[in-house]
């Protein structure tokens, strides 16, 4: 078993980041999101959160080894749940791997979360997986764990400098005047 963390700090506010989420697909720079379906959306009308579920569909090369091995496609599915709650200022994601995940498993959770120190300003990005590989030998679950760790690693720096350009896009339009109205 490996770990990923990560932290970012973006210079907007919980609100804007919040907003720009849902716009995060597709972007120039993460390439390898083909395609985000919604497949449920529900408010709690008690506590006011709101729940997402989606599919994310990904294409990325996997290595000649690991395909000669296991076999497998380029075209690999993943489920997120989501619950952004208005009133503690959170969203909190949740996603996991369903292409492959009798070989490979991984258990991903991203936070944005306002700035402590900067809450109007800035929100906090923590993003976190734990990457669990199946196999009879244990140099080759090394081997599958240390490649989906370094991937993992270079689909996050894409994430996050695509969304940094999605945050800018639409500062640059109106939506955030729109939405932030409806948020209140």
């Amino acid at each position: 078993m490996k770990f990923f963390d990560s932290r970012h700090y973006f210079n907007y506010s919980w609100e804007q980041v919040s907003i720009a989420n849902w716009k995060k697909y597709p972007n120039e720079v993460s390439t390898h999101v083909i395609a985000v379906d919604v497949l449920r959306r529900e408010v709690d009308p008690k506590s006011g959160v709101l729940r997402t579920e989606r599919l994310i569909t990904c294409k990325q090369s996997i290595p000649k080894w690991l395909l000669a091995l296991v076999g497998g496609q380029e075209v690999s599915y993943v489920r997120e749940v989501s619950e952004v709650d208005p009133k503690a200022r959170t969203v909190v994601m949740r996603s996991t791997n369903m292409t492959m995940n009798n070989l490979l498993l991984v258990f991903e959770t991203c936070t944005y979360s306002p700035d402590p120190e900067n809450p109007a300003t800035k929100t906090v990005f923590d993003q976190e997986a734990q990457i669990t590989a199946f196999a009879s030998w244990k140099r080759i679950c090394n081997k599958i764990e240390d490649w989906t760790v370094e991937r993992f690693g270079q689909n996050a720096i894409k994430g996050k400098a695509g969304f940094e350009g999605v945050l800018q896009k639409v500062a640059n339009s109106d939506v955030f005047a729109r939405e932030s109205v409806s948020l209140s």
